[in-house]
C-alpha cells in the first residue's frame, strides 16, 4: 500500500488517502525539511522522524516533517511497493510514521477538529499494521508475524521522558489489542472489504471513542 510512484513519502500519503478515502489537501513534499532546519527548530529530541507544529500567526500553524534522508534513500532503492522485507521494513515503519502523522493532522485541522499526541501516535500504529499486512497479503499467518513484530517486544528510545514513554506505550498496547480484534474478526475469515470499512470508520473517529471500540473489542 504506497499508492504508485513518485517519491516515498508521497507514495505513503496517496496510500493512506486511497485506504481512508481522504484528502489531506496539501502535498506532504511541500513540508519535508533536512536536518539543517530541524536543528534549527532546536528540539529536545532528535529522533530520525519528527513532525513539527510551529506557530505562525494567531491560531495558524505550520507543519515541518523531518525524515532521516538515510531511510528515504534506502527506500528509493528498494521500493516497498515490490517488496517488504528486512531490508526496508524498519526505514518503511520509520517514513509511514511520519506521513501518518501529517494526513491525520492535515484531516482533522481541514474539519476544526483538535487532536492529542496519543491520538496521533495510536492511529500511527494502526496504520503501520494496515499498511504492511495490505502490502504484504491479508492472510492470518502474516498478521500474526506483523502484530508479533509491531507490538511484541518493543524498545523505546531511552531519552523518552515519562509522559512519553507511558504515551508511546498506550499507544502501542492499545493498537495491539485493535489489530488482534481485526485479525480475528476479519482477516481470519478473509472478510477484507469489511475491514476496510471498519478502519475507516476508526480514523473518523475521537480519540475517547477509539479507545472505546478496543475496549469493548478486546
Amino acid at each position: 500500500m504506497t499508492g504508485g510512484g513518485g517519491p516515498p513519502l508521497a507514495r505513503m500519503q496517496r496510500g493512506l488517502e486511497a485506504l481512508y478515502r481522504l484528502e489531506a489537501g496539501v502535498e506532504i513534499g511541500d513540508f519535508v525539511v533536512g536536518e539543517a532546519v530541524r536543528d534549527r527548530l532546536e528540539p529536545r529530541r532528535r529522533p530520525r522522524e519528527q513532525l513539527f507544529a510551529l506557530p505562525v500567526s494567531g491560531e495558524e500553524t505550520q507543519l515541518a516533517l523531518f525524515v532521516d534522508p538515510a531511510a528515504l534513500a534506502n527506500l528509493e532503492a528498494r521500493d516497498p511497493s515490490h517488496r517488504l522485507d528486512d531490508t526496508n521494513l524498519g526505514d518503511f515503519l520509520l517514513a509511514l510514521e511520519g506521513v501518518s502523522h501529517f494526513v491525520y493532522v492535515c484531516c482533522c485541522a481541514r474539519t476544526g477538529r483538535p487532536v492529542s499526541q496519543l491520538e496521533l501516535e495510536l492511529q500511527a500504529e494502526v496504520d503501520k499494521y494496515v499498511a504492511c499486512l495490505l502490502t504484504r497479503s491479508p492472510e492470518p499467518a502474516v498478521s500474526a508475524s506483523l502484530r508479533r513484530r509491531l507490538f511484541g517486544d518493543v524498545e523505546y528510545e531511552p531519552d523518552l521522558d515519562h509522559d512519553e514513554h507511558a504515551r508511546y506505550r498506550a499507544a502501542n498496547d492499545n493498537a495491539h489489542r485493535y489489530a488482534a480484534w481485526l485479525e480475528a474478526t476479519f482477516v481470519a475469515p478473509r472478510r477484507i472489504p469489511e475491514m476496510l470499512a471498519e478502519l475507516r470508520r476508526f480514523y473518523r473517529e475521537g480519540l475517547a471513542s477509539k479507545l472505546a471500540t478496543i475496549a469493548r473489542a478486546a
